[in-house]
């Protein structure tokens, strides 16, 4: 069999990144880490061939090589998806379909031959003996989750690694909490499934083996569900292998807030490599919060919490939402005071969704709210739901918030708030050519012919004089900052449009 494994280009987004991606010359921030997974389960006979339209172009030739399509995507990328079916189906080749938007979402495709929905390590198997006894069936499916000790390591000799900013990789399964508005639980289940260590020094070996020595994305959906676990066997194997492999890998995830109450696990994981962390803080509101769901945000100080983590050496990331049932007008502001304070530089805003399979959009459903499905990406000044704010004066709010947050002035004085608080363990770091390309560029473009010139300049200097060894976060925000604005640029170009 000749299996060509397809993922779908990224729109303009804020997560995207790709109006920063130029600055490092990278062509995608992150890999297809399902489909290289999905890669290493089938058969090692067959010949597989990996085609990110983030990085490559599809060409007739990989369809015509292809006995067989398999697709993987998010819901922001469903408009790629639709075009890559459309255009296999005129092929004549088969398509099989898997991923969070099919599993959710399969019967808005109905011109996929298979889907081999939930997670490939039970619904795959199956597919491949009927596939072999010549008796495919349309859906693979199952309301059980499988144990990821057995999940073989990705099959990172498919990509050109060349062309991402970052690899990831996948240690847990799984959220324990309750969040209403997130598909995370209904994809993946509350119960926590880990890999071993073994497995990761086994799949970082590997990374390093092809040559790989920058940054890696835990993409688990809580990083810090087992705690125990991580600070008895993953973390200190983590510093182990950064001693013996004299390694410059740097590693971000996600996790929760309470990661505040935890010093010691703190500790361990800035010792470990842990630059960064994104926490879904959500919002300043309390009331908002009780009635989402996550109530492991209440009762605390978010903003002390955040400078606790910034300064046991981890920048945070921060995702953020307007448009709960309980905020008012009052809530743009309120958000836009907390990020300030919060020195959070990478404040990912957007307005509420209900995503399939979630209690809000069952809720949403019920109450006769529910618009359509969620396009995925929530900062496009959009929503699928008819919101208790009235809708223009939300997404105006959402606009205008967005604008002042990502405008030059408000931007760089965050990253001087980050700065002042942000304590990284004085890793060593080599200084490649791409590293002085980087700079070079970022210079130019922002620092000669950018708007922000007078900001960046600012920050530079203050930063040079008062955390020199925070100069190269300092630079890389910058960088994020540019990206930022260009989709907040696009989003507000879109709005004028529509009410033209």
């Amino acid at each position: 069999m000749h299996i060509l494994l397809i993922y779908p280009e990224f729109p303009d987004t804020f997560w995207s990144f790709k109006h920063a991606l130029k600055f490092v010359n990278k062509k995608a921030s992150l890999p297809p880490l399902g489909l290289l997974t999905v890669a290493a389960m089938l058969p090692e006979s067959w010949k597989k061939k990996l085609v990110d339209l983030n990085t490559d172009t599809l060409r007739a030739d990989d369809v015509a090589w292809a006995d067989m399509a398999f697709i993987s995507a998010m819901a922001v990328q469903q408009e790629s998806a639709r075009k890559i079916i459309e255009l296999c189906n005129n092929a004549g080749l088969t398509v099989v379909a898997g991923g969070p938007l099919f599993t959710s979402e399969h019967e808005a495709f109905p011109d996929v031959d298979h889907f081999v929905l939930n997670e490939a390590e039970l619904t795959l198997p199956p597919f491949l003996e009927d596939l072999t006894n010549g008796s495919l069936k349309k859906f693979y499916t199952t309301t059980h989750f499988p144990d990821i000790t057995q999940t073989p390591a990705p099959l990172w000799e498919l990509l050109d690694m060349n062309k991402y900013a970052s690899m990831a990789l996948q240690f847990s399964r799984g959220c324990p909490y309750q969040c209403d508005f997130c598909n995370v639980t209904a994809l993946l289940g509350h119960k926590i499934r880990s890999k071993t260590s073994d497995q990761i020094i086994t799949e970082l070996d590997g990374l390093r083996r092809l040559g790989w020595q920058d940054s890696i994305f835990f993409v688990d959906d809580n990083f810090i569900a087992h705690k125990t676990y991580l600070k008895k066997e993953l973390l200190p194997r983590l510093i182990e292998w950064q001693k013996e492999s004299n390694s410059t890998t740097r590693f971000y995830t996600e996790c929760s807030i309470n990661l505040a109450d935890d010093h010691e696990l703190m500790s361990l994981m800035a010792d470990a490599g842990f630059t960064m962390v994104f926490v879904g803080i959500e919002t300043p509101d309390d009331a908002a919060l009780h009635a989402c769901g996550k109530q492991h945000n209440t009762s605390r100080d978010m903003l002390a919490n955040i400078k606790k983590i910034q300064q046991a050496g981890m920048e945070v990331q921060g995702g953020f939402i307007v448009g709960f049932d309980t905020d008012t007008p009052s809530i743009f502001q309120k958000q836009i005071e907390f990020i300030q304070k919060s020195g959070i530089v990478t404040a990912m805003v957007g307005i509420l969704q209900a995503l399939p399979g979630t209690r809000l959009y069952d809720r949403m459903q019920k109450e006769g709210r529910l618009l359509h499905n969620s396009s995925g990406d929530n900062a496009d000044s959009n929503t699928n739901i008819v919101p208790i704010m009235e809708l223009e004066l939300l997404r105006k709010g959402y606009t205008d918030m967005m604008n002042q947050l990502y405008s030059p002035q408000y931007y760089y004085r965050r990253i001087r708030t980050l700065l002042s608080e942000y304590r990284p363990p004085r890793f060593k770091r080599r200084v490649r050519f791409n590293d002085i390309m980087t700079f070079a560029r970022t210079t130019l473009l922002l620092g000669v012919v950018g708007r922000e010139r007078f900001h960046y300049w600012k920050m530079l200097i203050w930063t040079f004089f008062n955390r020199q060894h925070a100069l190269p976060l300092a630079v890389t925000l910058a960088i994020y900052g540019h990206h930022f604005r260009k989709v907040c640029q696009l989003h507000l170009k879109e709005r004028r449009r529509e009410t033209a």
